[in-house]
């Protein structure tokens, strides 16, 4: 099978997605229903025309997709979902008995809880298995089961697996019963495929997209057949930029030291000192351990004393200039990324200056914006080895030149969504770059993928907001390899940040206001 990329869902993407859809109103309990929903549905379709009552176990864990299983026992037991009609008239009808993999009070997320405590107070079959021992003692459950759905454990458990859950999966695997998986066969891994010991399914129904490692060839005998089902996530929804996007990019290991999560080179400067100082700082707040700014020698002692946090590398003139190269050259290759342009100016040997460090070897990943994109001619051609990211509003595409042609087409209003959205996408696919176009909503995209970003705020019109924005792009592309996801976290930190600025100050607001507060905004993401 040939997989696209559309096609498909990372275990670490549906989890955002999920985070995305409770942040802007989509509760988990909603999705949990529709899950269920689903669930009960796949089991009576298999089941249509059969007129004797079957017997169903199901194998839930502690997490969310435990919960999933908890709402299918409700709309499987007793009578079957209104239009299922057997082959004579009859419908399918289930005796329902769910044994949990653990203790009640051990279960982790409020929504799991509420259908445990639903099933529960209704008078369910209910069994609590906390030891192996106990499973080999219900064995004769499972040899008398018909169906068993196994919910133990949903995307976010690889390697592994250990007891009791190791004996529940032997049992499930050993049973005659038809065996439904909720989401993922439980010990499978959903991005590999690969499994130490997992559940090996006649049907499984999986939620929303694939997981990816439902795809691959090693998980087959594993998956049975796979059923994709719709849990009532808008395709609108998984455009919007969220704070999932920001979970995917803020990884920090508690034994981390000095510089693991991020170096940033900022490079800037010259007519303009606060636009460079803002993306250091704004940088810094967003997580980065060590930002340095590369200025010329006119604006680099006025900028060292806006900050004792700032460290200042000194450049030879009063502008950036061709000479300045070879610095720069050696100050990329002490850090993780560079971000060009903020407060350069337009003077030609700077914008020669700045062509040439765009292209140096050295520089790898580079977040390019204001007056950088006078040095940045596209198309990108270095494609795996270098990873840029522009930041433009509307009219700094015009700065950037294409191909030796001139300047590139003007960007469609804002009154025309779609064709601005595909505007961005045909762009950055075209130029081998990630684009984020700054606007009342942002658009993010690298030529396949698109992110739309909707925070934000008419206050933000203010000078050195889309300096802050650099700043951010640049600390979350220090610590992630997908520049995409570096970009559409950052749109969403900066617009929300801004939001809260907006509360307090409203259209006084100031660049610094924003990015004071960038921790408030990053703060739960540990």
């Amino acid at each position: 099978m040939e997989e696209k990329e559309e096609s498909y869902i990372t275990s670490e993407e549906m989890a955002a997605l999920d985070e995305n859809c409770t942040f802007f109103g989509l509760s988990t309990l909603q999705l949990m229903e529709n899950a269920g929903a689903q669930v009960a549905n796949e089991v009576k379709k298999q089941f249509e025309g059969e007129e004797r009552r079957l017997k169903v176990t199901i194998l839930a864990g502690k997490g969310n997709n435990g919960g999933d299983a908890f709402a299918a026992a409700r709309h499987l037991h007793g009578k079957p979902l209104q239009g299922f009609r057997g082959q004579r008239g009859g419908a399918p009808l289930f005796d329902v008995k769910i044994l949990l993999i653990g203790r009640s009070p051990e279960l982790r997320t409020e929504e799991t809880r509420r259908n445990w405590r639903i099933v529960k107070e209704s008078g369910y079959d209910i069994e609590e298995i906390t030891d192996s021992s106990s499973l080999k003692a219900a064995a004769a459950i499972f040899n008398a089961s018909d169906v068993i759905i196994d919910a133990i454990f949903g995307t976010g458990v690889k390697g592994r697996i250990r007891e009791p859950e190791a004996t529940a999966i032997d049992l499930i695997n050993g049973s005659q019963a038809f065996v439904i998986a909720v989401d993922i066969p439980s010990g499978l891994d959903p991005d590999t495929g690969e499994a130490d010991k997992a559940v090996k399914a006649n049907l499984t129904v999986t939620f929303h997209k694939a997981k990816h490692g439902l795809l691959k060839k090693i998980a087959a005998d594993y998956v049975g057949e796979l059923v994709v089902t719709d849990i009532g996530i808008p395709e609108g929804m998984e455009r919007l930029a969220g704070p999932g996007d920001v979970r995917l990019v803020m990884k920090r290991d508690p034994r981390s030291h000095k510089g693991d999560n991020g170096r940033v080179l900022i490079v800037g400067g010259g007519p303009f000192f606060g636009a460079p100082t803002l993306a250091a700082l704004a940088a810094l707040r967003a997580g980065a351990d060590w930002v340095t700014i590369a200025a010329p020698i006119s604006v680099s002692a006025i900028i060292s004393s806006l900050s004792p946090n700032l460290i200042v590398h000194p450049l030879s003139s009063e502008l950036l200039v061709e000479k300045d190269v070879p610095a720069v050259s050696n100050l990329i290759k002490q850090h993780d990324v560079m971000v060009l342009g903020m407060g350069l100016g337009a003077d030609e040997e700077t914008k020669r200056a700045a062509r040439l460090i765009i292209e140096d070897e050295a520089s790898k990943k580079v977040v390019v914006d204001a007056d950088g994109f006078y040095g940045l001619h596209l198309p990108n051609t270095s494609l795996e080895e270098k990873h840029v990211i522009v930041t433009p509003h509307a009219g700094e595409f015009s700065k950037m030149e294409i191909g030796g042609e001139g300047r590139f087409v003007t960007v469609p209003p804002e009154d025309l969504p779609e064709e601005r959205m595909d505007f961005v996408r045909d762009f950055s696919r075209l130029n081998n770059v990630v684009t984020l176009m700054k606007g009342p909503t942002d658009i993010i995209s690298d030529g396949t993928r698109v992110k739309l970003n909707r925070t934000g705020n008419a206050g933000m019109t203010v000078g050195g907001t889309g300096d802050v924005l650099a700043g951010i792009t640049g600390a979350f592309f220090a610590i992630t390899s997908d520049p995409f996801k570096a970009a559409t976290a950052a749109a969403f930190v900066n617009g929300t940040a801004g939001d809260l600025a907006f509360e307090e100050k409203g259209y006084g607001l100031l660049a610094t206001d924003v990015v004071e507060n960038i921790p408030r905004v990053i703060k739960d993401f540990r």
